[in-house]
This record gives C-alpha cells, sequence and structure tokens, in this order.
C-alpha cells in the first residue's frame, strides 16, 4: 500500500465520520425542536378565572391543544395584583410547558408599583406575544352634568373633595389613570378600590361613585343603555364595540397618562429556546385568524395585536417610561 492510497483511505474515512456526524447532529437538533411539545401545556392566569383575560387564554388553550395534539390547561392563581401567578411562571423551568397569559399590570407595571417584587419582568419573562391591547373608557354616572371631557374637567374642579372615583384594585390602569386625573385637576377626588371590576361597576351605576376607567367590554352595555355616559377613551385609537366615543387625546388630553394603553400578553420564564419562542408565536397568529378567537376579542373591548417576539419587545421598551412616569405623577406606591 502507497502513502498516496493511504492518505486517500483516510481521507475518505475521516470525511465518512464527519458526515456522519453532521447528520446525526441535524438530527439531534430537529429532534429537539420537535420534542416540544412532550406533555401537557400549562398555561397560568395570575387573576380569578371569569375576567376578560381568562376568557382570551381559555380561547387559545382550546386551539392550541388541537393544533398540538396535547392538553393545554388553564390555571387561575389570582392574588395580589398578579403577583402570585406571575412569579410562579418566573420560577417555572424555561421548557415551554409553563406560559403565562396576563396583562401589563403584572409583566409591566409592578415593577414600579413595588419595590420588594419577588421576579423582575424584564429578566425573568420571556415576552412571547403581545394578544391585544385592552382600551379603557371614562364612565359616568348620568346625574354627572358632563358629556365630554372639557365639560368633566370643569365639573371635578368645581367640586373639589366631593366626588370619589372607583377601580378594580390597588394599582390598576384605573386607579393610576383616576389617580392622575385627580391630581391633574386639584379634584382632591376619593379612591374607593374594588375587588374586580363588576362591583365597581354596580356602585357606579348606584350613584356611590361619580366616575371611573373601566373596560370596554364591563362598560359597553350600560353605555349603549343609556345607564352610564361614556366620556372617553384612553389610547389613541377608538374602540371598535364603541366607535362613537372618542378619545381623550382626540379631546386635547395629549399627555401620555391617557394615551398609553394596557394589554393582554402571552410570557414566559426567560431562557425559553429560541425555536419554541417561534413556534409559539407563530401558532398564536395562526389562531389569530380563528373566526372564534377574533369574537371573543371583540367581546373583551381588545385590539388584536398577536404579533412578534421582537415586536412585542419594541413596544414594552416604547410603553415602559410612560407606565413609570405615570406611577410617579400618580403618587401611588403599594409597598
Amino acid at each position: 500500500m502507497n502513502f498516496s492510497s493511504l492518505n486517500r483511505r483516510t481521507l475518505l474515512q475521516g470525511a465518512a465520520a464527519w458526515t456522519g456526524a453532521g447528520v446525526l447532529g441535524s438530527a439531534q437538533a430537529q429532534s429537539s425542536k420537535a420534542a416540544w411539545p412532550s406533555k401537557p401545556i400549562r398555561i397560568i392566569v395570575p387573576y380569578n378565572a371569569g375576567g376578560s383575560t381568562d376568557v382570551v387564554a381559555r380561547t387559545l388553550a382550546d386551539g392550541m391543544s388541537k393544533r398540538l395534539g396535547k392538553p393545554v390547561l388553564v390555571d387561575n392563581r389570582g392574588g395580589a395584583s398578579g403577583i402570585l401567578g406571575t412569579d410562579a411562571v418566573a420560577r417555572a423551568p424555561a421548557d415551554g410547558h409553563t406560559l403565562l397569559v396576563s396583562l401589563s399590570t403584572s409583566m409591566m407595571v409592578n415593577q414600579y408599583l413595588y419595590s420588594k417584587l419577588p421576579y423582575n419582568p424584564e429578566k425573568d419573562l420571556e415576552l412571547i406575544t403581545q394578544i391585544a391591547t385592552a382600551p379603557i373608557v371614562l364612565a359616568v354616572h348620568p346625574s354627572v352634568p358632563a358629556n365630554n371631557m372639557q365639560e368633566l374637567l370643569e365639573y371635578v374642579k368645581a367640586n373639589k373633595g366631593k366626588l370619589s372615583y372607583g377601580s378594580w384594585g390597588q394599582g390598576s390602569q384605573a386607579h393610576l389613570v383616576g389617580a392622575y386625573l385627580s391630581k391633574m385637576t386639584g379634584a382632591d377626588m376619593t379612591h374607593v378600590a374594588y375587588k374586580g371590576e363588576a362591583p365597581m361597576l354596580q356602585d357606579l351605576l348606584g350613584g356611590q361613585l361619580q366616575l371611573c376607567f373601566a373596560g370596554v367590554a364591563g362598560a359597553k352595555p350600560f353605555v349603549d343603555a343609556g345607564r352610564l355616559k361614556a366620556i372617553g377613551l384612553v389610547g389613541r385609537e377608538r374602540a371598535p364595540t364603541l366607535p362613537k366615543v372618542a378619545t381623550l387625546h382626540e379631546q386635547g388630553l395629549t399627555d401620555s397618562a391617557y394615551s398609553v394603553v394596557g394589554w393582554i400578553g402571552m410570557g414566559a420564564p426567560a431562557g425559553l429556546p429560541a425555536d419554541v419562542v417561534a413556534q409559539l408565536s407563530s401558532l398564536v397568529k395562526e389562531l389569530a385568524q380563528d373566526p372564534k378567537v377574533q369574537e371573543q376579542l371583540v367581546n373583551t373591548g381588545g385590539l388584536g395585536v398577536m404579533g412578534t417576539p421582537q415586536a412585542f419587545r419594541e413596544a414594552y421598551q416604547r410603553d415602559a417610561p410612560a407606565w413609570k412616569a405615570l406611577v410617579a405623577a400618580a403618587n401611588v406606591k403599594l409597598d
């Protein structure tokens, strides 16, 4: 055997070995990607069952389960302004089998409200997709002599210390924007926090409150029936379900406090593999075309987004300073 044939045989054997290793590595990579999901998926909603976030999560869970061929279960863990459930996700393994569907409150705003938050939303959560924005409407009792924002501003200024506004909880957007409005006008309004939106709206209907910021879906039936008056929407876009109600921005209130909008988003523990993030984002975007999902979003008063992880991160970074400023201006701290 000469030297040249030995070299040729050695090179061929080496090439075969490298090719085999390459095929094996590729197969392993494909196997890794194909392995998700390998067991039931749990979507944690850090609020009680029955709310708009829960309804959206259950609608998505149903569609995901059918497409993935694995059970997708919704786990409601309400309490502490969404902190308990969100922290459970932040501490879970980053394997794509524990997900979060929550509001901007727990995924962003709580870090400005609490100095001892058990998780850091910007470091401990992976942003998958912004599912929908969640505009809120400023509603007043029919006895309030105002039909637009300018008339309401005059009314609250003329009744300093006499008015009450409600919210669905300490630190909620309803609380923050209400506190900002009270401070901006010098109205010294009393804040009344409720355990949920339903009891807040009942007291507004009964006249125990004069005004409140409420979810579009919750307020709409009473606005349509003439039992409440809708003064204006927070955000830059009108809500499809209340198309005749102008935004506060349209009515001259251009402060970011009246323009920034809450949202419902999907997240996961930080460190989730990029291929799983991409699969989840693509899956939710696909589900957004389902008429049932579209109907549920309309019913909750939200505006569907279903964007990419990158778009979600960009929106998050854009909105965060506005929320931080709103919390500071409202002078609200919860610990």
